[in-house]
């Protein structure tokens, strides 16, 4: 992509509602902005919303149901996507269509669905404006940020206007960590080369998205947040955090998500049905030589517990199997990632029956063959992320022109 189109579309297609102070002030959401304004950017539009559960307002309200009930915004659809608008679906699982009980509105399922058949349901919604409203947690293989891709997409190709409501990323925006996707290895787990932990907001990634991904640019607006910056964890935002998904209960489970989501592409558990999701990790047959070795590294920001726990479903379900408990002591020197590497590193070396799951799952969540083909020919935690380091200097160089915040 010409510099030149990127230039005009970052500049372009952020829109900049009155700002409500000059002085530091707490942080307010796109939704926030967006109400306060008297939803002026909505005026004579028929509106559909993209959003689930976090869509939520500072005390708790779901924005569909603060606009279904003002008259200044004509909402008339909400589009549910993986888990469900409601949230009523497991990993994997979506609502369907029907109609909301509480405000009585049309839910379209937008999960699994793109390109074409996508801008079908929005033809068939008759909304003239998507808005989305999402909370994301930080990492590319999170599928709500593939969600807006998608549905980006397709509004483009419904002739529909779109409009991004900012929230915080929960884990700051500072870095961009990991690998970068390989275009073979696109799927919903990442669709466009990312890195694996992005550091930016939804609404950046959608100016990304449509400043070099999509085939032609959706007419695009982002409502910005005021009071963020990007060293701003989710405590600090004075949000309420509603999981977005079943198996991402606290802002503790987004902080490691970006690493230790990589062992769903293994036959260790990544912790689901527990109660510390993607905290604990474990197998039948791992005992304390696994936390032993990755202590024996000097991670920074992160000490490792020798666990045992039992998963009430997913791997090894109803089984006590042994493993590890991530424990992070310091925030900003703790890298994810990186720790995520060092994890399966290790545990290849301490535990015999260590395996990748037999799809190679690893390389659609890594975004290529190398972490998984590396790591088998015996490679160490620094030759592996050392791999990366030139094609994530060249994403955070076209990140740049797209970030929102300081």
């Amino acid at each position: 992509m010409h510099l030149s189109r990127r230039t005009l579309l970052a500049s372009a297609t952020t829109t900049a509602l009155p700002p409500r102070t000059a002085h530091r002030e707490r942080l307010r959401t796109g939704f926030e902005r967006l109400a306060a304004d008297g939803y002026s950017l909505l005026a004579g539009q028929k509106v559909g919303v993209v959003t689930n559960p976090t869509g939520v307002t500072r005390d708790a309200r779901h924005i569909v149901d603060v606009m279904h009930q003002d008259p200044r915004v004509r909402l008339t659809a909400v589009f549910g996507p993986e888990h469900g608008f409601r949230g009523t679906a497991q990993a994997g699982g979506s609502e369907g269509r029907y109609d909301d009980p509480a405000t009585g509105l049309p839910v379209y399922d937008t999960y699994l669905k793109s390109g074409r058949p996508l801008a079908d349901v929005f033809t068939a919604s008759g909304v003239d404006t998507v808005v989305f409203d999402i909370q994301d947690v930080g990492a590319r293989f999170y599928t709500y940020i593939w969600t807006l891709y998608d549905c980006m997409e397709a509004a483009q190709l419904a002739g529909r206007r779109f409009v991004v409501l900012d929230r915080p990323n929960p884990v700051t925006g500072r870095r961009a960590l990991g690998p970068v996707l390989h275009k073979e290895f696109a799927t919903f787990v990442g669709r466009q080369p990312i890195a694996q932990a992005h550091g930016m907001t939804v609404a950046e990634l959608a100016r990304l998205f449509n400043g070099e991904y999509l085939t032609a640019p959706v007419p695009l607006e982002t409502v910005r947040m005021t009071g963020w910056n990007r060293a701003g964890f989710y405590d600090a935002s004075g949000l309420p955090w509603v999981p977005p998904s079943p198996n991402m209960p606290t802002p503790d489970t987004a902080l490691v998500y970006s690493g230790t989501c990589m062992f769903e592409g293994t036959n260790l558990s990544e912790g689901r049905g527990t109660t510390r999701p993607f905290e604990l990790l474990g197998a039948e047959g791992v005992d304390g030589r696994w936390a032993a070795a990755a202590n024996g590294l000097g991670l920074p920001g992160v000490r490792f517990r020798e666990a045992y726990f039992t998963p009430t479903f997913s791997k090894f379900q109803g089984r006590t199997v042994g493993g590890v408990q991530i424990h992070v002591t310091d925030r900003d020197a703790y890298d994810p990632v990186r720790t995520g590497i060092a994890l399966l590193v290790t545990a290849r070396t301490v535990w015999s029956g260590f395996a990748w799951r037999s799809d190679d799952w690893i390389d659609k969540l890594t975004g290529s063959a190398r972490v998984r083909t590396m790591i088998d020919a015996g490679a160490g935690t620094d030759e592996v992320t050392g791999a990366w380091q030139e094609e994530l200097t060249a994403f955070r160089r076209i990140r740049k022109e797209y970030l929102l915040y300081k």
